[in-house]
């Protein structure tokens, strides 16, 4: 009689419960094709219906006769969660506290029949060769950064500031040309890249640094554009084990390239790279697990320096690598003169400097908001103007247009002040489009161009125009602009964030990055460590007195801080388990429970817990411990005749913002 087989398999399901490895026993007819890797469906019994599932790996039985259900059918051979891939996605989850299953989701596309096919029938990729010159272009874009080259070889951590300038004559910036040139010397020595980069438009970038550099097909796209069949014949050439580039978003990160060489990651301070969906895993902390997994290369880069990356920095385990000549744009710091009014909203020495630039190319101006008036107030008393029925703020499209709620689309058509019972508005801001009408007056027959959520747009010609432009959606102009004016600096200070400060200098720094060499940048009615440190070009400095600000306050990312949701009775009950499982937290570890309930016949709460990074794995258990219990008592059947409780209980690690 011939032993039996067994498949060891990961549910594809988010319940905390089902989040371990199930046994099933593999029929004689599918010995052949149920393989590591492949996607099988299984009976879960408890559910009475069929689960689909990864194979993790196949065993020989243990000779305990147990009964075990049989696999059901092999819905594909083709092996496409591989052992290290499962492994990386084991210890994200665990360090986040969260299911495998949710970063296998974000990892391994959907199967598409016909793009398997094709790929099954396609002939196998080969290796991909850089020629000399690219080689020797690559190692010249690196020299500016003595011992760069030689630390990606020896697969070291390393923090480094990309150069401020846009490319001489192309639609991109120069750190695109940096982090092609890494992957062109990794991808030389034989070894796969992975570039992660937050939107679109920086992938773009990079696209097009790798098009001059390495073959076509060396290059692996990793990102929602793609249609479902082309994104999964692409996830499919990464399991080849032939080496290549990897360019893609935050789930890029887990991209299973053949024999990984270098990770970088493009300007992490970005929010795009913070997975909004369970478990809420950073793409720059799936990159460190990856690292300690690998041994690869790990690179960190952008205009600025992030204090998470800084507090790795200080710690020694990532080591910064300064540029031999360090570049930095012309930052002006325009402030009011003496005569002018103190509302003015351009400075005449930005005012001229915009006048003199016009006259070689485009001007970028950067504003806080999107559309005409983003907030309107009372007229009388000033109070910001509330919607009367959900108290969401009031904006308005244009001059004299009615007044609409930005929370419930709801017109105001007969307002009136809640405070002095005025019923005359004023508008509080400029957005976008009121900045393009006011600039458009005072530059007569020069072109203005809007740019952003509403109006995107990617690059720009070198003629003269007023580029116009919400944070973040600034775009490319060939040679850089002649100009950058940042504008309602004060007004993004304002905003209550943690990291409101070290935001700030990430998006003047990127928007400071787009001008062309010598050209001027006027950062408006700012003044303080963030503006010195943008005046200055020392980021990094800015992010090691932030660092050192957040540590006696026990602030992140001093300490790392996790957020506890769910029914009142429910968190009390985890956070009771949480101190007699970790008994080293301190006193002030836990802030909270907080009611948070909006429905009298239900009580929620929500609570934090701070703890140190030496804690982290016993704390990340014990949270997750508890989320499972939970559920298991809420399928616990009862007795009375109320309604069945069901779970809610929700845990997050490694919130950026703390917030009660």
């Amino acid at each position: 009689m011939s032993e039996r087989r067994v498949a060891r398999v990961q549910l594809e399901s988010p319940v905390p419960q089902l989040d371990r490895l199930f046994d099933y026993a593999i029929p004689h007819p599918l010995v052949a094709e149920v393989a590591p890797g492949v996607r099988v469906k299984v009976p879960l019994r408890s559910a009475g219906r069929m689960m689909d599932a990864f194979v993790v790996e196949v065993v020989a039985d243990d000779g305990t006769e147990r009964p075990l259900s049989s696999v059901e059918a092999v819905v594909s051979t083709t092996p496409v969660l591989p052992a290290p891939l499962y492994t990386l996605a084991r210890r994200v989850a665990d360090r986040a506290a969260g299911s495998v299953s949710d970063i296998l989701r974000l990892a391994v596309p959907k199967r598409m029949v016909r793009a398997e096919k094709a790929w099954a029938a396609a002939p196998a990729p080969t290796a991909a060769d850089v020629v000399p010159a690219a080689r020797e272009r690559a190692d010249e874009v690196l020299g500016a950064y003595p011992g760069l080259g030689a630390a990606l070889d020896a697969g070291e951590r390393l923090a480094v500031d990309a150069p401020p300038r846009p490319h001489a004559e192309l639609p991109r910036g120069a750190w695109a040309d940096l982090l092609a040139a890494a992957a062109t010397r990794t991808l030389a020595r034989g070894k796969s890249v992975v570039l992660v980069v937050p939107d679109y438009r920086d992938q773009a970038q990079l696209l097009a640094a790798l098009g001059e550099l390495v073959p076509a097909e060396a290059i692996v796209r990793d990102d929602a554009d793609q249609s479902g069949p082309a994104r999964y014949g692409q996830y499919l050439r990464t399991l080849a084990p032939v080496p290549c580039i990897v360019v893609g978003r935050r789930s890029a990160v887990y991209a299973p390239a053949h024999d990984t060489g270098l990770v970088a990651l493009w300007d992490d301070g970005d929010s795009l790279l913070a997975e909004p969906l369970s478990p809420g895993v950073h793409a720059r902390d799936a990159a460190l697990v990856r690292q300690e997994i690998e041994h690869s290369a790990l690179l960190f880069a952008g205009h600025t320096r992030t204090t998470d990356v800084q507090r790795l920095v200080e710690v020694g385990y990532v080591r910064e690598v300064p540029q031999a000549r360090r570049p930095s744009p012309r930052v002006v710091l325009s402030a009011t003169r003496e005569g002018e009014q103190r509302q003015s909203r351009v400075p005449s020495s930005a005012f001229a400097a915009a006048r003199e630039a016009l006259q070689h190319g485009p001007v970028l101006v950067q504003v806080a908001r999107p559309g005409y008036a983003p907030s309107l107030v009372c007229a009388d008393c000033r109070r910001p103007a509330r919607c009367q029925h959900c108290a969401g703020p009031l904006r308005a499209a244009r001059p004299g247009a009615t007044p609409v709620c930005a929370w419930c689309g709801r017109s105001a058509h007969a307002w009136t002040c809640g405070h002095c019972g005025s019923v005359k508005l004023r508008m509080a801001s400029s957005g976008s489009e009121r900045t393009a009408d006011e600039l458009g007056r005072a530059f007569p027959h020069t072109r203005v161009i809007i740019a952003d959520g509403a109006h995107q747009v990617a690059e720009v010609d070198a003629t003269p125009a007023l580029i116009i432009a919400t944070r973040g959606a600034e775009p490319l102009a060939r040679g850089g602009y002649r100009a950058v004016i940042l504008l309602d600096g004060d007004r993004m200070l304002q905003n209550e964030a943690l990291r409101i400060g070290e935001h700030c200098l990430r998006w003047w720094s990127n928007a400071a990055a787009l001008a062309a060499p010598g050209a001027p940048v006027h950062l408006v009615g700012v003044a303080g460590p963030v503006a010195r440190a943008l005046a200055t070009w020392t980021q990094p400095a800015y992010a090691r007195a932030e660092l050192a600000d957040r540590a006696p306050l026990r602030m992140p990312p001093a300490v790392r801080v996790a957020s506890v949701d769910g029914h009142a009775r429910s968190v009390d009950t985890l956070l009771a388990s949480l101190r007699e499982t970790v008994p080293d937290l301190d006193a002030l570890a836990i802030l909270g429970p907080v009611d948070t309930s909006t429905d009298p016949d239900t009580a929620t709460a929500r609570a934090l817990v701070r703890f140190d990074y030496a804690h982290g794995r016993a704390v990340a258990d014990a949270l997750r411990a508890g989320v499972i219990a939970d559920a298991l008592r809420a399928r616990r059947p009862r007795k009375d005749r109320g309604p069945k409780p069901r779970s809610t209980l929700k845990v997050r690690l490694d919130i950026p913002e703390p917030d009660l």
